[in-house]
């Protein structure tokens, strides 16, 4: 469980190792977006990872990133081909970065890092950690750009098809007129709020 813990917390791959930042910075206008993504990257973190750290006794050295590429490239395009079967509005909505995974620092480097020299055990224990500590990250960013940018909070809209229920709450600031803040739903606002809770998690991390 530590070393569940400090993938989540020590080695968040937004706050802590700067990883991923294309989807945090692009997908976390809406908090259902945002979380979607993140469990979509873990679960191809998961899958990928573990089936590398089988059979990586199996690739020989001189080939293993193109190998290791080409399962997590694998596992994307099922994923792909799962959401624009089944949840197109939110295929739509993670757009050309869904396909990017394949290329996501966070996926490959945990490949190179962990699930090359690791057991399988440790490599489960360590994706799990990632995905989650990844998915919380762009959540939490998704949470303050949109409702501070929007003043309102999507939580299930896009899996309408398939849940049957759609969330979306509105109006829940206080009526300030400061609120809300248009700029943080743009691409100025992400590094914005990136820039912030970095400062924050930093600063929470030393002490």
């Amino acid at each position: 469980m530590k070393k569940l813990f400090n993938s989540i917390i020590k080695e968040n791959p937004t706050f802590v190792l700067l990883l991923g930042l294309c989807p945090a910075l692009a997908v976390t206008t809406k908090f259902e977006n945002a979380y979607l993504m993140g469990i979509c990257v873990l679960f191809i973190l998961l899958i990928s990872n573990t089936i590398i750290s089988i059979i990586k006794k199996l690739i020989p050295e001189n080939v293993k990133i193109p190998c290791y590429i080409l399962i997590i490239g694998t596992t994307v395009t099922i994923t792909e081909i799962i959401l624009k079967k089944y949840i197109p509005d939110l295929y739509n909505a993670l757009g050309i970065y869904l396909p990017l995974i394949v290329v996501n620092c966070i996926v490959l480097g945990r490949a190179l890092l962990v699930a090359s020299k690791e057991s399988v055990y440790n490599t489960i224990l360590d994706s799990l950690g990632i995905g989650i500590g990844f998915t919380l990250a762009i959540s939490l960013i998704a949470l303050i750009r949109e409702i501070l940018g929007t003043n309102t909070l999507t939580i299930m809209d896009a899996t309408k098809d398939i849940t049957g229920y759609i969330a979306i709450y509105k109006n829940i600031l206080p009526n300030i007129s400061i609120f809300p803040i248009p700029i943080l739903v743009e691409s100025s606002g992400a590094f914005l709020t990136l820039g912030l809770l970095l400062a924050l998690f930093n600063k929470g991390g030393k002490k």
